[in-house]
């Protein structure tokens, strides 16, 4: 459903294992904050094109497949005046090894041809009635293909020092309650300064908007499972809607309202 900008966002579960969500949007003003997710984002730009930056390095995509790795600060935004029209698949992080996360920041672009065009068609099936063999089947080839290019990747570690990941894990296993600092700090032995200096330096964004993104990702799985937006707001841990629509506007350029529309 488009807003007054123009701007539009279609999203919905496809129960199709492997894939948590698909989105399709267009978007001319918004731009994307610092964020991550915990799923793979495969992401198809079919107009216009994109400028974001991942682990801090800039990349513009036009034509290309992108696949962003879980859990890897990035934004995005319209590399031209008129904007930009994109599919998406949020692949499980499962789907692919963990191990090749840093190859994904290394080399986000798949620029063989091939990888479009089975993106699209898959795209193109989803949207629809699908067969359910025939999209198991795409998504399965898709999947194994995305893991043969990421093996013939040269390997570059993820920046995650211990103590950012251990502040990551405490933050991830309290998302909706959240923590406070100095919980964080007692629990983990260092001093709050300290812990927000390593964890925004390693991973590339502070705790409290890390938190955020991830309960504005729990509130998107929990309307597409059907849940209002009120409902939703609390359950990810927000104070109340309006709480919530100010960070998912911010965060995904629509309300909550009209993102399952």
């Amino acid at each position: 459903m488009a807003d007054s900008t123009g701007d539009s966002v279609r999203s919905w579960r496809p129960g199709l294992a492997g894939v948590a969500e698909v989105l399709h949007a267009r978007f001319v003003e918004h731009a994307y904050p610092l964020h991550t997710h915990d799923t793979w984002t495969l992401l198809l730009v079919e107009d216009g094109a994109v400028h974001y930056d991942l682990d801090r390095r800039g990349h513009d995509t036009s034509t290309l497949v992108t696949l962003l790795p879980p859990h890897v600060p990035h934004d995005g935004r319209a590399a031209t005046t008129t904007g930009f029209r994109k599919k998406v698949l949020y692949l499980e992080e499962d789907a692919l090894p963990a191990g090749f996360a840093g190859r994904a920041v290394d080399d986000p672009e798949l620029p063989d041809p091939r990888f479009a065009t089975a993106v699209r068609a898959l795209h193109a099936r989803l949207g629809g009635h699908p067969e359910p063999l025939d999209v198991e089947s795409r998504a399965a080839v898709l999947l194994d293909a995305l893991g043969g290019h990421l093996a013939r990747t040269r390997v570059r570690p993820v920046r995650d020092v211990p103590l950012a990941r251990r502040l990551r894990a405490l933050l991830d296993g309290h998302v909706v309650e959240g923590v406070s600092l100095a919980d964080a700090a007692t629990a983990l032995g260092v001093s709050g300064a300290h812990l927000v200096r390593t964890f925004t330096r390693e991973v590339g964004m502070p705790p409290h908007a890390y938190l955020t993104g991830r309960r504005v990702d729990l509130a998107r799985r929990l309307l597409l499972s059907g849940h209002r937006p009120a409902e939703a707001a609390v359950l990810a841990g927000f104070h109340d809607q309006p709480h919530l629509n100010r960070h998912f506007r911010r965060v995904l350029g629509t309300t909550p309202g009209r993102f399952t529309a």
